[in-house]
């Protein structure tokens, strides 16, 4: 009878303490098989957690988890992890309804002490985890993971800047699998490693520096000087030393009979911040994966043996895709036109645009607030920069664009893609805020895609607008089918449109619920209740005239956005407000997602929660006109 696995037996990370090197190798082996089996059955990230597998399995050997903090930046590589933390149970549940999240979470496991979801806030976040130990007393070690990508982000560079100062106890793994910033790994680099990490070396380095603080000041600089420079000719890190960090690496991280020496020894050093740079292959281990130009960095339900992914099909193309296509259409025309995103080259359809024209196409890595200022340098000297961030990233450069962009009436152009839900990335990821945000602000041209060919015009639109700084938003997902122009014409800045007349109701729909509104006018309809239905397009400037029309003319106005309450609605309501127009007893409802965040779910049914569909549309107008529907239906 062959053997229990391994993983069978570790129920939490203390199980793996008493496994000898040998052993640790067969539980990485087992839990990336593991790894992969899940993914395939739920979907989600799968690359960056294969490329891990050996580093997770060390650190919970290591360290002394959950007592000990172990923070994953971004946390989309954290399925190993949960796995190994008691969740092994539900791990095919992750990114479902009620499931586990695809990301660390509080609320979900002592083992997740601090929730992630975007990049950078790992190494902060440790340190006030360091800080509150060292307030209290403590022994704890704390542990911050992040990836060479989340590394372009300024945020990871101010906390190792305050690092040196906050605390002497802290360990920053660097995992490098992506950009090649060190040099080839071999048995050289690795034994090096351990032995400026040991004891033996750091206490000769502090006898080296008792002596040199007993020379003249001249040659007490020049010996520290001597051992920086021969220490980062050697293993690197001078930079990181210079930070004020003790630089260990790099290190092969899949390499578990250096890993988990290495990191005994990173946890022993407790006079200086630690940084251990460890190499890694994104996607280790499953062929699909290496041999994947983005290492299925992001995945649907696939087959394990073939790696092929069961997406779905659609008629219709992609947001994303009409976004990219759109802009080369447009830059074809105008050589003014260029083209910014953060990192997410084919998440906001740039990739397009950048195979088309490379030269005018800028990633400027994890870095949202260099993004958009660095647009607003481009259009101060007379180009036309779109900057194309997701809604729920945009929110981490809201200084620049309020700062550096509108204050000065610089037209950027923002391209918000993922706003409203985004189903199983859940809450971190919901494009929530940004009609709240976006118009607040003086001057912006704020607009809201209802189908691919309103986003096909919207971006023609706000290549126009040459005074003033100008945003769209459209959501993930597909288009509903509709045909859009060979060129688009540009919309008249401030006006909505009508869609469907009525007479007693009036549904002012902003965004992608039009096609909900057009449904809950049907549903209306068979109640013997009469509806029109509006297609806003722009939450700033309001189209006054077409609102107030539908105000004047209606006994019910119901305004509809896939956005958080303070957004279009309350616009609405407060330009009818300072009009006079609500004094006449109009009834009036605001649909808007609710004052919560939503977990994770398919998008229908996250709406359906959010009560934005054409079931809530129709009996939120029955509800406002009260006694005369009741008549209207039994007529």
């Amino acid at each position: 009878m062959p053997d229990t696995p391994l993983l069978d037996k570790v129920k939490l990370p203390a199980d793996t303490r008493s496994l000898d090197i040998p052993q640790l190798r067969q539980l990485a082996d087992e839990l990336r098989a593991e790894t992969i089996d899940a993914v395939s059955t739920t979907g989600g990230h799968l690359g960056a957690g294969l490329g891990v597998v050996e580093l997770t399995v060390a650190l919970h050997h290591v360290f002394e988890t959950p007592k000990d903090i172990l923070i994953w930046d971004v946390g989309h590589q954290c399925y190993p992890h949960k796995i190994l933390t008691g969740r092994r149970d539900r791990i095919r549940t992750l990114r479902q309804p009620g499931g586990l999240s695809g990301f660390t979470k509080r609320s979900e496991s002592a083992y997740d002490p601090f929730g992630a979801a975007h990049a950078s806030t790992s190494i902060s976040a440790a340190l006030g985890f360091c800080a509150a130990r060292d307030q209290q007393g403590g022994d704890n070690k704390v542990v911050a993971v992040i990836g060479d990508g989340s590394m372009s982000a300024g945020m990871a560079y101010e906390a190792m800047n305050n690092a040196a100062e906050t605390t002497k106890q802290l360990v920053v793994i660097l995992n490098d699998n992506d950009m090649s910033i060190a040099p080839p790994v071999g048995g050289m680099s690795a034994y090096l490693a351990k032995q400026v990490s040991g004891g033996a070396y750091r206490n000769f380095r502090r006898f080296g520096k008792s002596v040199a603080e007993h020379l003249p000041r001249p040659f007490r600089n020049a010996a520290r000087k001597a051992e920086e420079y021969a220490r980062g000719m050697v293993v690197g890190g001078t930079f990181f030393e210079e930070l004020g960090f003790y630089y260990i690496g790099p290190i092969d991280g899949h390499d578990m009979d250096n890993l988990v020496p290495i990191l005994r020894n990173a946890a022993a050093i407790t006079d200086r911040p630690v940084i251990v740079h460890v190499v890694t292959q994104k996607g280790k281990g499953y062929a699909p994966a290496e041999s994947s130009a983005d290492k299925l960095h992001a995945v649907a339900r696939f087959d394990v043996v073939s790696g092929k992914q069961s997406k779905s099909v659609s008629n219709a193309p992609s947001y994303t895709k009409v976004f990219g296509t759109e802009l080369i259409k447009r830059a074809a025309l105008d050589p003014s036109i260029v083209a910014i995103t953060a990192a997410m080259p084919s998440g906001t359809g740039l990739d397009l645009f950048g195979q088309a024209f490379p030269e005018r196409t800028y990633d400027v890595g994890i870095a949202e607030q260099h993004a958009v200022t660095f647009a607003a340098g481009l259009a101060a000297d007379g180009m036309k920069p779109v900057c194309a961030i997701y809604s729920t990233f945009l929110q981490r450069g809201y200084d620049q664009v309020v700062h550096d962009v509108a204050i000065q009436k610089l037209p950027v152009r923002f391209a918000m893609d993922r706003a409203g839900l985004v189903g199983a990335d859940g809450a971190t990821h919901a494009g929530s805020f940004d009609i709240g945000y976006m118009g607040a602000l003086p001057g912006m041209v704020l607009m809201a895609a209802a189908d691919e060919a309103e986003l096909a015009a919207m971006i023609a639109t706000s290549l126009e607008i040459d005074d003033r700084p100008s945003a769209f938003r459209y959501p993930r997902g597909d288009g509903v089918g509709v045909e859009i122009p060979e060129l688009a014409a540009p919309l008249e800045i401030g006006k909505g449109r009508i869609v469907r007349e009525g007479t007693t109701v009036a549904i002012l729909s902003l965004g992608t619920r039009l096609q909900e509104s057009l449904k809950a006018a049907d549903a209306l309809a068979a109640r013997g209740v009469s509806a029109t239905v509006a297609d806003a397009r722009f939450a700033k400037p309001l189209d006054e005239d077409l609102i107030l029309r539908l105000a004047r003319e209606h006994d019910c106005l119901i305004t509809v956005e896939e956005g958080a309450m303070g957004g279009f609605g309350a616009f609405v309501l407060q330009m009818l407000a300072e009009r006079g127009a609500l004094d006449a007893g109009l009834k009036i409802r605001t649909l808007h997602l609710p004052d919560v965040f939503q977990d994770q779910a398919d998008p229908v049914t996250m709406y359906d929660q959010a009560g934005l569909n054409a079931s809530h549309i129709a009996a939120a107008a029955l509800q406002a006109l009260g006694v005369e529907a009741s008549r209207v239906a039994r007529a």
